[in-house]
């Protein structure tokens, strides 16, 4: 691993369609996306970490608080487009991506991630996901199922990604759901392709980027993580995220006294 040079990046846009700002949201005294750098600097095996935005309120944001960024186009439509335009500035083995609206993303996954790459030798791409449990999440069309192959090794081969619960439980439910997490490890070559390729139908129709890969019939790989992190995609989701930092903060602050 120690061969391989890995590139943390965090895309992160002002004008986001659902919550307008969010990288810059107050968590406990800091925006949001200072609490997703300082997950991702916790993480060993990267050589460099970029906020990658196109907003200059972002940019004056990370430069406040010490965080490396990168500005970026303002035409890009996918943050997939953003990490590339980071590939093309800086050279590296692997782009490890951690959404911007991830504050509570966890170490262990990351790395998970950029192992499961490292080790299986993926020269594409290699995601996280996690089990859903939780009738509400599975229903919820801003979490992104995943439907993979039968493996064995706990490497699995994506099939296809949906924003429906699938595959539908006809004859059995005896079956669980899987969840796309915020990390994403793609290769030079992987991004180089995704902006080379047009928009097909299936990712026009479900609105999920990594399926240009699937429709052209690239291996996207995808590894169980433990994660409990929550995308902050609207206003509730920012109040979970609140309360748990808050209660994550005075717990530190009860520990640090009884030593």
């Amino acid at each position: 691993m120690q061969d391989r040079k890995i590139i943390g990046i965090i895309p992160a846009r002002y004008s986001s369609s659902r919550l307008p700002g969010k990288p810059l949201m107050d968590i406990c005294g800091k925006p949001m996306i200072w609490w997703v750098y300082n997950q991702v600097k916790k993480v060993k095996q990267f050589a460099e970490i970029y906020v990658a935005t196109d907003d200059e309120r972002i940019e004056l944001a990370c430069k406040k608080y010490g965080m490396n960024v990168l500005m970026t186009s303002n035409n890009h439509p996918t943050h997939i487009h953003r990490v590339h335009e980071v590939s093309n500035k800086v050279k590296s083995d692997y782009y490890l991506c951690v959404n911007g609206d991830e504050p509570l993303i966890e170490v262990e996954s990351i790395a998970k991630v950029i192992e499961s790459a490292i080790v299986n030798q993926n020269d594409f791409f290699t995601g996280a996901f996690r089990y859903l449990a939780d009738p509400a999440e599975t229903i919820d069309s801003a979490n992104i199922k995943i439907v993979t192959d039968n493996s064995q090794n706990k490497y699995f081969r994506c099939v296809y990604l949906s924003r429906t619960p699938i595959p539908y439980p006809k004859n059995s439910l005896n079956f669980k759901y899987k969840k796309y997490v915020g990390i994403e490890c793609f290769t030079k070559a992987a991004l180089d392709f995704f902006v080379s390729c047009d928009m097909g139908l299936l990712e026009k129709v479900e609105d999920i980027d990594h399926l240009r890969f699937i429709e052209a019939n690239k291996n996207l790989y995808f590894v169980e993580v433990n994660s409990k992190s929550i995308s902050v995609d609207t206003c509730k989701d920012l109040e979970k995220v609140h309360e748990i930092i808050s209660k994550n903060i005075i717990n530190t602050i009860k520990n640090e006294r009884i030593k």
